[in-house]
């Protein structure tokens, strides 16, 4: 049994450690913290309540505009990076939160575990390495982590990354302007503006960004560099606040982001020399990864009184992706994967919030509608089975060591087993919920919480899929005279291969699947002190079950949900007057049902998802930030997180199955670290160096899962420069000492997606 790789082989078939600032220090890196200052509270919006920082039990990792501009932070890649127990795994689309994959444990289900949300609007998953995620003109991005699924609901068993962008002003106009430049050949322009257009009632927002990079990964064979970008996005945002209706905000948004780039995993050759810093392929196919995504989000909020507010939010979002890959990454023309994605999701939630003396609360409904295909032009292959011939050889009457011989030299004739496949495989998710969430004081410093969710899911999964036999067959007369033993059974082998290849065609079918689920939450909160507060919750979370297609027998194969216990505690505190937070959250999960990838044999598209897998996980976050004067500020955060698989029996090809009891998940190092100082000298000068650390970690779950390894790295960043307050210019280094490091190593090929290498650059910045 072979590890279940990450990514799968046949996935291309079908488809901080940081600390967040406590504090908002406004929106540009140049605002210093006053001595003796306490920290600004920070508004959680991903729980739906607007509650403090203080009052959210929820791990909440949450990265301001000032931290955003003080590190140079681009893309929301980096805060994965900068976050406690959050990783990336490998390409620009994957992370893992408590080390639980945004598509699964082993790239498992239909379902994300994860969701990213823009304004409201959740991101299919497709859309990641090229969607609306980059960092310009962003307000706040929360990391909520752990089951997310009574608030938030579907898609969200590992937690869930809330993206703001800024709001319009309705009283004064006022605009921002970036140039940056890199060693790297990347070159990124940036401009937002905005102000009233009826004072103090109608304000416009219109932010926009164009990227440009070169790229480093040259391909010697197509004679272009494999990683080039072009990206460019586009957003607009209209504030209403009438005068006539006093208690209405209605904020309507609209993001439009094209990307035109390389392939999602882009792999450079380890068999040359310094392939570090001379980074090759061998592709003779482009490998391209084109995104378009259009975002539209509808916020309509009405305070019907002192205590309860009525709040819509509608989204629709549209994803074009075109990716093509050389998946044999040589000059020869072997094999090429080529997907095209169209998704439409629509999403209209309705809830009241009620913020009483006592008793606050959510009641809510919610309504999520997705529509999604895959089309599949490829050409692939798939090894000879050997194994399989000679024991049908040996069944037809051939001595055990003849056979073997026979299958032998077919072999060599036919190693692979060329085949064209298209497939269609439409998928269709309509879910209904009613959620509610609630605190009730018993004493002034006693709470009870308390929080729940019904959900009800309907989907289907189809496939049809077409495939031929591109190669050409042994020739049954080098192997014997028409008519002799030797050349019937070369004959019988061609129609077998013939078969196999037949196998994997089907008609279109689909399979739909209903699915209820009860999640209820409940916890207990104590402040002990002003200064002080813990509590302590469990709450249920949940992914919904599906179909997969076993692409080598055109089958479709129903999974059933997987269902988690999470117990948490939490604690909240300040000190030295306010200038110094130290926040941190233990937990345990337990997890049933777990939808894992099942491979049944050496052919590598025969996989599905199977419920296979129970499993644990525990760890801590610690979060510290700190304003020692106007000059100095740091801050520092630590994660820890052990995962298992208390239960996990797959397959290895025959009736017999592998134990992978044990096993820990993919990308789930055991610490991450990360800390910061910021410098505010005087005159304007200002100065930031920041660093993150992660555990080595495990690319893949197997019996074979320590030849998955990849090690720890240590990543260190500056940036320096002026704040003139109207203008500013900066130098930055990212990867200060040039760590050399991959993110994942494909040894069978010779190739790996390597990290970024130093990066030295510049930045010119105008306000007004």
């Amino acid at each position: 049994m072979t590890a279940l790789s990450w990514p799968p082989s046949g996935t291309a078939l079908a488809a901080e450690a940081t600390p967040a600032p406590l504090a908002n220090t406004g929106d540009t890196a140049g605002d210093a913290p006053a001595e003796g200052e306490a920290l600004d509270d920070i508004i959680i919006t991903g729980e739906k309540a607007n509650r403090t920082l203080k009052e959210t039990t929820t791990s909440v990792a949450v990265t301001t505009p000032a931290r955003i501009a003080q590190e140079n932070i681009q893309t929301i890649q980096d805060i994965y990076d900068r976050t406690a127990n959050v990783a990336q795994t490998y390409g620009a689309a994957g992370f893992t939160i408590r080390g639980i994959g945004n598509t699964g444990v082993s790239n498992a289900g239909n379902a994300d575990a994860a969701t990213v949300y823009v304004d409201g609007a959740p991101i299919p998953g497709a859309a990641l390495f090229g969607g609306p995620t980059d960092m310009w003109d962003v307000a706040q991005v929360e990391i909520l982590r752990g089951p997310q699924s009574t608030i938030q609901g579907l898609n969200a068993m590992a937690g869930a990354v809330v993206i703001t962008t800024r709001d319009p002003a309705a009283d004064h106009w006022a605009g921002d302007a970036r140039v940056q430049w890199t060693d790297q050949q990347e070159r990124t322009f940036s401009a937002a503006a905005g102000g009233p257009l009826v004072a103090d009632e109608l304000g416009l927002r219109v932010a926009a960004e164009r990227r440009v990079n070169d790229g480093i990964i040259e391909n010697k064979v197509l004679g272009d560099r494999e990683d080039a970008l072009r990206s460019l996005n586009l957003r607009g945002k209209l504030k209403w606040t009438p005068k006539a209706l006093p208690d209405l905000t209605a904020v309507l948004s609209y993001d439009r982001t094209r990307r035109d780039g390389g392939y999602l995993y882009q792999y450079v050759r380890t068999d040359v020399p310094d392939y570090y810093d001379h980074r090759t392929s061998f592709s003779n196919r482009p490998n391209i990864g084109k995104v378009d995504t259009d975002i539209a989000t509808l916020n309509l909020s009405y305070k019907l009184s002192d205590t309860l507010t009525i709040t819509n939010v509608a989204s629709w979002n549209r994803l074009r992706q075109d990716a093509s890959q050389d998946s044999d990454g040589t000059p020869a023309d072997i094999e090429v994967v080529d997907n095209k994605t169209k998704a439409t999701t629509y999403t209209e939630e309705l809830r009241l919030n009620y913020a009483g003396d006592r008793f606050s609360g959510l009641l809510g409904g919610w309504y999520y509608n997705r529509d999604l295909a895959v089309d599949a032009d490829s050409h692939v292959t798939v090894t000879t089975p050997l194994t399989t011939i000679t024991n049908l050889l040996r069944g037809a009457g051939f001595p055990a060591a003849t056979a073997s011989a026979i299958s032998a030299a077919y072999g060599k004739v036919l190693p692979v087993i060329p085949v064209s496949y298209q497939a269609h495989q439409p998928q269709q998710v309509e879910t209904a919920a009613l959620f509610g969430d609630g605190r009730y004081r018993l004493t002034d410093r006693l709470s009870l919480l308390a929080g729940f969710r019904y959900d009800h899911e309907q989907n289907r999964y189809g496939a049809g899929t077409a495939t031929q036999f591109t190669g050409t067959y042994p020739d049954p007369a080098a192997f014997g005279a028409a008519g002799t033993p030797l050349n019937l059974a070369v004959q019988a082998i061609n129609r077998g291969v013939a078969g196999i290849v037949a196998q994997a065609a089907s008609a279109t079918a689909s399979n739909q699947r209903t699915f209820d689920a009860f999640l209820p939450k409940a916890g207990v909160s104590m402040d002990w002190t002003p200064d002080l507060v813990t509590a302590f919750t469990v709450q249920r979370g949940y992914r919904s079950g599906g179909s997969s297609q076993n692409a080598a027998h055109a089958a479709l194969v129903p999974y059933d949900p997987e269902y988690s216990w999470n117990y948490e505690g939490s604690v909240r505190s300040t000190w030295l007057d306010g200038s110094l937070a130290v926040n941190a959250n233990a937990f345990y999960t337990d997890w049933s049902d777990q939808q894992v990838t099942a491979r049944f044999s050496d052919n590598v598209y025969d996989y599905n998802t199977v419920n296979a897998g129970k499993s644990h996980l525990y760890g801590v976050e610690l979060e510290t930030t700190h304003k020692i004067s106007p000059v100095v500020d740091w801050y520092a955060s630590v994660g820890y997180l052990r995962t298992k698989f208390d239960e996990l029996h797959l397959p290895n090809g025959s009736s017999a199955t592998v134990d992978l009891t044990g096993s820990e998940f993919p990308y789930a190092p055991h610490w991450t670290l990360a800390g910061g100082v910021n410098l505010h000298f005087g005159g304007g000068f200002v100065a930031n160096l920041n660093a993150n650390w992660r555990d080595a970690v495990f690319t893949a779950v197997g019996a074979t899962q320590g030849q998955y390894r990849v090690g720890a790295r240590a990543i260190a960043n500056t940036r320096v420069g002026y704040d003139a307050g109207l203008w500013g210019a900066y130098l930055f280094v990212n990867n200060l000492t040039d760590e050399h490091y991959a993110q994942y190593v494909l040894t069978s090929q010779n190739r790996a997606i390597l990290g970024a290498p130093r990066t030295i650059g510049g930045t010119l910045e105008v306000h007004w």
